[in-house]
């Protein structure tokens, strides 16, 4: 499995013009972002991973520096199911898909790690899998990460 997860300000999805998760910030408050991609080798044990990684990733500021988790401060996830982190880019202009697993496979795994999360005690909304989503965040710091399993 493979992850984006960018440290946010505020997030939200919509489809279809209708917000379907969104974090919940106060003003100074940070939360993160998972844009969450399944290859056909993955399985549940990957999932269980991936969710603990997110959750345990010191990318929140502490003192003098990144030295805090999501754990650690009760950050909120918004997990989003996107195949496209398994594009293959290296020939010509046209990305071929053939990495990323069919939805049948890709969802329950998605869900499974939305799931783990919450298991672990995040706050997690989600996009709809499947669908035309649009997501709006904005990045604090920037930070962004790519997790792998």
């Amino acid at each position: 499995m493979r992850a984006v997860v960018q440290r946010v300000s505020s997030a939200a999805v919509t489809v279809d013009g209708q917000t379907v998760g969104a974090l919940d910030l106060g003003d100074g408050e940070l939360g993160l972002v998972a844009l969450i991609g399944v290859t056909h080798d993955d399985d549940a044990a990957a999932a269980a991973k991936l969710a603990d990684k997110i959750w345990r990733l010191r990318i929140f500021t502490g003192g003098d520096g990144p030295e805090r988790s999501a754990a650690d401060v009760g950050a909120p996830i918004l997990v989003i199911s996107q195949f496209t982190l398994y594009a293959n880019t290296e020939k010509g202009r046209r990305p071929s898909w053939n990495a990323a697993a069919p939805g049948p496979v890709a969802e329950p795994l998605v869900d499974a790690v939305a799931d783990g999360l919450r298991a672990a005690g995040a706050t997690v909304a989600t996009g709809r899998f499947g669908a035309h989503m649009e997501v709006a965040l904005c990045n604090d710091g920037p930070v962004t990460l790519i997790l792998e399993t």
